[in-house]
């Protein structure tokens, strides 16, 4: 299992969970998880009831919010910030590789936090998010 990279005290991503983790996370002591892939976006990949399933027997709550990686938009963005404020946390986030769960992490804090604060921090977890910044500065 990849250790997820940590954003915020109520975020950590990492890329895509095999459901046979999701005990694993809990244990470390995460508590809710959200799922930005749709389903079938790779053959090999866990569809959302199987990810939800895993993570409610592991006692964590689940969210699912699908995002296409090319376009995010703000409402998408919005709903992810909606997330984190409504789940118990700390939240891991997940997608393929995780960038698209740290794209919405910046956006959804862009009106919170400076974008060179954005993008540093989603940096030091090894994801480039500097094509953002018109929008993490807009």
């Amino acid at each position: 299992m990849t250790q997820p990279k940590r954003l915020s005290d109520s975020l950590s991503v990492t890329p895509q969970i095999d459901p046979a983790n999701m005990q694993a996370l809990a244990d470390a002591g995460f508590r809710s998880v959200i799922s930005n892939r749709p389903d079938g976006e790779e053959p090999e990949q866990p569809d959302w009831a199987t990810i939800e399933r895993a993570a409610r027997d592991a006692g964590m709550e689940a969210r699912h919010i699908p995002v296409t990686p090319s376009a995010i938009t703000d409402e998408d963005a919005a709903r992810f910030g909606a997330a984190l404020e409504e789940l118990p946390g700390p939240v891991v986030g997940f997608c393929r590789t995780g960038m698209r769960s740290a794209s919405l992490w910046a956006l959804a804090n862009a009106d919170k936090r400076p974008a060179d604060e954005l993008i540093a921090t989603a940096a030091d977890a090894g994801y480039d998010i500097a094509p953002l910044r018109d929008r993490l500065e807009g």
